[in-house]
């Protein structure tokens, strides 16, 4: 199984296997049409009060990175998405940070590897 994390407006690739959108909010910009997105989880994205209090501040992120997984630990969202994620060979989760490595997307991988394994 690979899963891949990737921004929304990077160029769409057939490498991308499927691709999960993991923000609560549409991404600006981008007609749903052009984002090639097969599954949005919006309910597995941080919460608007995690999200607005980390606003990706660097200084933030493990302290983001302690919360974001008690919030969604043992929820019926990440349990949905870790057993759509099982039935594909290849994922992409995509995020619309500017932030490439701190960000909920690269948070959220770390906690479906630690479940899939």
């Amino acid at each position: 199984m690979d899963i891949k994390v990737k921004r929304v407006y990077e160029p769409y690739g057939k490498t991308d296997g499927v691709r999960i959108l993991v923000d609560r909010l549409w991404p600006r910009g981008i007609k749903k049409e052009d984002a090639h997105i097969d599954k949005w989880f919006k309910e597995i994205a941080p919460s608007n009060n995690l999200r607005k209090w980390y606003n990706h501040d660097p200084e933030k992120f493990e302290a983001f990175n302690k919360k974001y997984h008690a919030e969604i630990d043992d929820t019926k969202a990440l349990d949905e998405l870790v057993d759509y994620i099982k039935a594909h060979k290849t994922v992409t989760l995509v995020f619309s940070s500017k932030e490439l490595k701190l960000n909920n997307a690269v948070v959220l991988k770390s906690i479906i590897d630690d479940r899939i394994v």
